[in-house]
């Protein structure tokens, strides 16, 4: 009896020797601190403690009601939102039945089925020979213990998807009400496009006119009318690549609103846009993780993989599961509601994987890459974030520098074109000549309305740089997770 216990569990010992081993599996990705990135000499000359983050509404600050009328438009309309919403509401119910499989289920069922069963299969008395009714009813119940905690861990894992994907839906949000900006700002450069088109189209045959007269008094030759046919069909091009640049901006428009190109065709002209001055708020690589979504978000897809991997390793070990079943059944006449025809069974298992062609492993490896991958967008996305705001700032500043020097260009074809007038009216110089000059004005206040387009749609990207005003709730604050443990 002895030696038979000895090799009993010896043979124990080996079987469990086999079993699958999650050893040697790890994730490689480090999360990386926002403190370690350098920036503070790139944000330094942009710095002030006492700098606000962007509003929830910061649009308003563009100083346009029709464009607030427009976001609100298109945040009501835009079937890129109902996408999003609707893969948020997707991640939410995998996370519902993430926990429902936690619990223990409890089923009922019946049936009913007729059959003419063989008397050399069945006895005659219990319904051989003839055909009888089979009556069946029954109630179950299974419950597989979460010893490990894998099934929390799995639940744990959809939940931070559905919340990544809840906050994704709030960063699309942005994105539209910042590109529905942006294409309102670039439908009003398209419009000083048209003027300063328009005016050079006028300036133009003004300009050919008295050509065509110095040529007939034989003052000019033919070669200046032909430079002043050629003036005038390059101010026709531009004005109708001007007239383009007004229709794109509308079906642009038109898109971002979730309607037909007719919705464009009813934007009246925007007014003047007055860009956002934005200053980088204190500490700001630090506190950007909590106020860009898409950090966020990402940061929730890190939590979400490493809850993943847990619930991997835990299919490697033990698992128990409780069942019972309950129920009535009766042949031919005999009536099932009587204790005769019950039945009952109950029955606890045990399971545990030994081999299995390496299956675990390979789902385990999957977890762990998966992890690396978020890590890996997350670091991917802070860099990202940070170069961005600092390329942002040190490009508005560049634009300051630029607009100054072209109000003080803009300021003197100002005053060269008067000046070429006063010529004009005094007889000292020609109309031609203050034409000319014209022409020098036109092409600066064309320059100038580029670079405060510029100013605008940069200022836009900065705000979204920043975050957009958003304001995460309580649960949308995740710690970044640390490496899973190894084993």
């Amino acid at each position: 009896m002895r030696l038979q216990s000895l090799a009993a569990a010896t043979a124990l010992t080996l079987v469990l020797a086999g079993c699958a081993s999650s050893g040697g599996l790890h994730p490689d990705g480090k999360l990386l601190e926002p403190s370690a990135l350098q920036a503070r000499h790139s944000l330094a000359a942009h710095a002030d403690a006492d700098a606000a983050w962007p509003a929830a509404d910061w649009w308003t600050g563009l100083g346009d009601s029709q464009l607030d009328a427009l976001i609100a438009e298109a945040l009501a309309n835009n079937p890129g939102l109902a996408a999003a919403d609707a893969r948020a509401r997707q991640a939410q119910a995998a996370a519902g039945i993430a926990d429902a499989a936690r619990g223990p289920s409890v089923n009922a069922g019946a049936a009913v089925s007729g059959a003419h069963l063989p008397a050399t299969v069945m006895p005659s008395d219990v319904g051989g020979g003839h055909f009888a009714w089979a009556k069946y009813g029954y109630l179950s119940f299974n419950w597989g213990l979460d010893l490990w905690g894998g099934k929390r861990a799995a639940w744990e894992a959809a939940v931070g998807q559905g919340r990544a994907a809840e906050v994704e839906a709030r960063a699309a949000r942005i994105e539209l009400s910042a590109n529905v900006a942006r294409a309102y700002a670039q439908l009003g450069y398209a419009y000083a496009q048209q003027d300063v088109a328009e005016a050079e189209l006028e300036r133009a045959h003004k300009a050919r006119e008295l050509t065509a007269q110095r040529v007939h008094a034989g003052i000019d030759s033919k070669l200046q009318l032909r430079q002043g046919d050629a003036e005038v069909a390059g101010a026709e091009q531009q004005l109708a690549l001007a007239s383009r640049a007004i229709d794109a901006a509308r079906s642009a428009l038109s898109v971002l609103l979730g309607k037909g190109p007719d919705r464009g065709l009813d934007i009246a002209r925007p007014q003047l846009l007055a860009p956002a001055q934005l200053a980088a708020p204190a500490n700001l690589p630090v506190d950007l993780l909590g106020h860009r979504a898409d950090l966020v978000a990402a940061r929730w897809r890190v939590e979400a993989a490493a809850s993943d991997i847990k619930s991997a390793k835990t299919q490697f070990l033990p698992n128990v599961d409780i069942g019972a079943l309950a129920g009535l059944v009766a042949m031919g006449s005999t009536n099932l509601l009587q204790a005769p025809a019950r039945f009952y069974q109950v029955g606890p298992s045990l399971s545990l994987p030994i081999f299995d062609g390496g299956r675990l492993r390979a789902n385990l490896s999957a977890s762990d890459a998966q992890y690396d991958l978020a890590v890996a967008q997350y670091n991917r996305t802070l860099v990202g974030a940070l170069n961005q705001v600092a390329d942002d700032y040190a490009a508005q500043q560049s634009l300051v520098t630029q607009i100054d020097a072209q109000q003080r260009a803009l300021d003197a074809a100002n005053d060269a074109w008067r000046l070429a007038q006063q010529r004009y009216e005094a007889g000292v110089g020609s109309y031609l000549e203050a034409l000319s000059v014209r022409q020098q004005l036109l092409v600066a206040e064309q320059r100038m309305a580029a670079l405060e387009a510029q100013q605008v749609d940069l200022s836009v990207q900065l705000i979204q740089a920043l975050g957009g005003g958003y304001r995460p709730d309580a649960v949308d604050s995740a710690t970044p997770a640390s490496t899973p443990a190894q084993s």
